[in-house]
């Protein structure tokens, strides 16, 4: 791996062309990648541009765990000195406006704790073993010193944390150690963040789970602060999503104490991409037309789609006597496996400075049509699961487990994907680093497998497995909250729907706890247990997730939900499913989470190239031909319906045509039916 694009390594060097600063800094790197050790490099805190110091020759070095380290690479001792009161003052300063003086002190209280200083470097001993020795004396033992130095570095890289909800001295629980672990953008994410450049197009691609969309936040906030005169066109494809970061923003500025009003649709939008006619700020592409004397078209079935509303705004804006004129200084392009590429191209023409485009690996990855520019920045670290947990969804949700493989990627793939790749004779080893928020709950089994009987009563049914899995979990975590625990059906029938209802009645009864039924409340609320179908959790986290499946089938869109949800949890999750109508599968899955729990590694069969090439002819065809209920939601997404209002109706339809996903149909028939079923229930308020 090139340790430009390391996630153990960041440093603030930019153009540095002092010999002694790049030398120090790339024998650093090196240390780092080998040791597998998260370093920052700094010269001023990152985030905002008004603390610079007139001594050059002074670095930072910022490590978990580990004293705030001054370097002098000069030779001029006061002015070093300086150097070190400034920026300390500066610490402080940054430290009273996040209000972390609150919890950690003044640095008076610290610093002789947890600040030290080189006065002086010897450049003929900078090897790896003087960082070795370097790193051994700076070690903190002391968790709350170690707490404290964390937060010292979330303020000087500009991962800030809620203040509110941390504290110095964390509880030996599983639960708390996590919760309150404090979250470090690591080398890639910070250098996505402040990196500078002169392309006019930056693109991060990266995992669920990866911190895309909040990377975009920061970077929003970066541009809006140190940019003051700069038009900010922030848009995804999905309405839903881009009234949930309309109204996200507002929140993260103040949390970030961005002091500047945000001046909605004069410097600042947050709009999906189409837009209405009636609204010139309704969305990207209806402003754009707006602004460049465009013609504007309407979604027309059969006739005009986005990817043709595109093209032809690009062959009117050639001829446009505003073409020379730019609607945006910079555009943020959320869930980017969403857009056709004239849309990019659009962007590319109507954008002065930058474009930053985020989006799913799997795009890259799957895509019928294989993304021509690799990106960026690649994000391959999932901070919101355990790596075994993702390990088993990933081998899970591509039938790794198994002797007739559903998906497959080469090397390069694997490792796009965080994998670290083994070849061991005709099998492949899979395996992922540590993360540091789960570092001090290595030994915990963060996969449970329940095979039930396919009733709601009685021993052994799914919901005797649920209530004794959430007694477990409420007596072996002292201050777990009902809202810390969410049941999550797969499937979306009627079967779903009634085991959802069981529950609800029994964990009344037994336990004495309310549900959240969020397929109904569209919340999520505090002090109630969570209860869902699939359609219901993307973007949301749990510490324990109860996973309930009926057979485990070879759909994409079965396979898919299960990845989905086993990765909502971030300490523990429980899959529990039908035993009789898994008993082919069961075996496979046992063996491979027991490959994971104790090696740490996907131990893989490498299918034949015969069935390689089977495989990726399926997904070929899986890309043009959706599961029916994916085609349903693919149909109603047109009409923009609302996503919370898909599963009554799915229900609907599937009640309509009595059939399961291997039904063979005319789409022609199923678009009908389905603009019919959704136009009678629009009708009846359902939509808004």
């Amino acid at each position: 791996m090139s340790i430009t694009t390391s996630n153990y390594f960041f440093d603030q060097l930019g153009n540095a062309t002092n010999v002694d600063t790049l030398f120090f800094s790339d024998i650093l790197a090196q240390y780092t990648e080998k040791n597998k050790k998260n370093v920052y490099l700094i010269h001023a805190p990152l985030g905002d541009e008004r603390y610079t110091y007139t001594f050059d020759h002074g670095l930072v070095i910022l490590s978990p765990k580990h004293k705030v380290t001054f370097i002098n690479l000069g030779s001029e001792l006061s002015d070093f000195e300086d150097y070190v009161y400034d920026f300390m003052e500066d610490l402080s300063a940054i430290s009273i406006k996040y209000k972390y003086k609150d919890l950690i002190g003044r640095p008076r209280q610290w610093k002789d704790n947890l600040v030290t200083s080189i006065d002086s470097v010897d450049k003929a001993s900078l090897n790896e073993g003087y960082f070795t020795d370097l790193f051994e004396s700076i070690k903190l033992e002391n968790s709350v010193e170690q707490r404290k130095v964390e937060l010292l570095i979330s303020l000087l890289t500009g991962s800030i944390n809620n203040i509110n909800n941390l504290i110095l001295d964390v509880s030996d629980t599983v639960l708390d150690k996590v919760k309150q672990k404090i979250l470090l953008f690591d080398g890639q994410q910070t250098r996505f963040i402040y990196q500078k450049t002169d392309k006019p197009v930056i693109r991060i691609q990266g995992l669920s789970g990866t911190g895309k969309t909040e990377l975009l936040l920061h970077k929003l906030k970066d541009l809006y602060l140190n940019h003051e005169k700069s038009r900010i066109m922030f848009t995804c494809h999905n309405k839903i999503l881009a009234h949930s970061l309309k109204h996200r923003i507002p929140e993260f500025f103040d949390f970030m104490k961005v002091e500047q009003q945000i001046q909605w649709n004069e410097r600042l939008w947050c709009v999906n991409a189409w837009g209405g006619g009636s609204d010139v700020h309704s969305g990207a592409y209806r402003y754009i037309c707006n602004f460049y004397n465009l013609k504007f078209r309407s979604f027309q079935k059969g006739i005009m789609d986005f990817n043709l509303a595109c093209t032809y705004a690009l062959k009117e804006l050639e001829n446009s006597e505003y073409k020379e004129s730019f609607a945006f200084d910079y555009m943020l392009i959320d869930e980017s496996q969403d857009f056709p590429q004239s849309f990019f191209d659009l962007c590319a023409k109507v954008t002065k400075e930058i474009i930053y485009i985020a989006g799913d690996i799997f795009q890259n990855i799957f895509s019928s049509e294989k993304a021509q520019t690799a990106p960026d920045y690649l994000l391959s670290k999932c901070y919101r699961t355990d790596p075994k947990t993702l390990m088993f969804a990933h081998g899970l949700g591509m039938g790794l487990f198994e002797e007739s493989k559903l998906q497959w990627l080469n090397h390069e793939e694997w490792e796009m994907c965080g994998y670290n790749v083994k070849d061991v004779g005709d099998r492949i080893h899979l395996s992922r680093d540590p993360l540091r928020r789960f570092e001090d709950i290595q030994n915990i089994d963060s996969i449970e497998l329940i095979p039930c009987k396919d009733d709601f009563t009685g021993e052994a049914s799914r919901v005797d497995h649920t209530i004794k899995v959430i007694r477990q979990i409420l007596k072996d975590n002292a201050t777990a909250k009902p809202h810390d625990i969410a049941v999550i059906t797969t499937e979306t029938n009627n079967y779903s729907f009634d085991l959802l209802s069981h529950l609800e009645y029994k964990i009344g009864k037994e336990l004495n706890l309310q549900v959240n039924k969020a397929y109904d409340t569209r919340n999520d609320k505090p002090d109630e247990i969570f209860l869902s179908t699939r359609n219901h959790v993307k973007g949301l986290e749990f510490p324990f997730v109860i996973c309930h499946v009926t057979k485990i089938s070879d759909s994409r869109s079965i396979r898919n939900a299960l990845y989905m949800i086993l990765t909502r949890s971030f300490i523990k999750t429980y899959l529990i499913f039908s035993e009789d109508l898994n008993q082919k599968i069961y075996p496979y899955l046992v063996s491979g989470l027991e490959t994971i729990k104790k090696e740490g590694i996907l131990d893989v069969e490498i299918p034949s190239d015969t069935e390689i090439n089977q495989i990726k002819a399926s997904i070929s065809k899986i890309a043009t031909g959706l599961s029916l209920e994916d085609q349903i939601i693919h149909i109603l997404r047109s009409i923009d319906v609302q996503d919370v209002h898909f599963d009554r109706i799915l229900h609907m339809i599937k009640a309509a045509v009595s059939i399961d996903n291997s039904y063979e149909y005319e789409y022609e028939d199923l678009y009908n039916l389905t603009i019919g079923i959704a136009k009678a229930e629009i009708s009846r308020g359902l939509k808004n």
